[in-house]
């Protein structure tokens, strides 16, 4: 038996719950993709941080923010994941846009430029947990005033930071190259989470 198919039978054998902390359709895609039956829960968390918290620590620090506050609510027999996606700019993180007027201005500073989307995931039972982040470097072509209003009017990526989709129009004509994990600026590092559930399997099974 694989290692894919040891974790499917562990999973079964031990009537595990395997939960997705978020609402992110994208998220429920991705997971979807690895055929592993999974429920999704979620709960309220304040995504706030500081103005001095570093900005490439804060999608790990949001993740661990979302399992403590999701975690408690599970049943023993849960193996809960979580996570969080942000994009960075130089020091500068985009968050979700407020409104189209603040897409368009976070799409205008992204043009012609490369920048970071950082996932930070959180996976845990309640005797264990594990987390770990993935990078991606995404560089986009010089963007006309035009093709940036177009999108934000069409596609209304309010909730994505960095306010884009690259699954999406604006990544078929405005993304040069990606150095990286695709899947990762969708918002999840699958390849990362399948390793990390083999890890979480053999921890749990001993």
């Amino acid at each position: 038996m694989d290692g894919f198919g040891y974790f499917k039978y562990v999973v079964m054998s031990k009537n595990w719950k395997i939960i997705l902390g978020s609402a992110s359709p994208r998220r429920k895609q991705l997971m979807e993709g690895l055929e592993i039956p999974f429920e999704i829960h979620t709960s309220d968390v304040d995504e706030q941080v500081d103005d001095d918290f570093p900005v490439r620590d804060v999608a790990l620090h949001l993740a661990a923010r979302k399992m403590d506050a999701l975690l408690p609510l599970m049943p023993s027999n849960a193996l809960v994941i979580t996570a969080d996606t942000t994009v960075v700019l130089g020091d500068l993180l985009l968050n979700k846009p407020q409104n189209e007027e603040d897409a368009i201005r976070m799409l205008t500073l992204l043009s012609g430029k490369m920048h970071e989307v950082i996932t930070g995931v959180c996976m845990a039972s309640h005797e264990n947990r594990i987390s770990f982040m993935d990078i991606t470097r995404v560089y986009f072509r010089n963007l006309s005033e035009d093709t940036i209003a177009d999108y934000v009017r069409t596609h209304k990526p309010y909730d994505k930071a960095g306010s884009y989709g690259i699954q999406e129009k604006i990544g078929y004509v405005g993304i040069e190259r990606i150095e990286g994990c695709f899947y990762n600026v969708m918002g999840l590092p699958v390849r990362k989470v399948y390793e990390n559930l083999e890890i979480m399997t053999d921890i749990l099974v001993k």
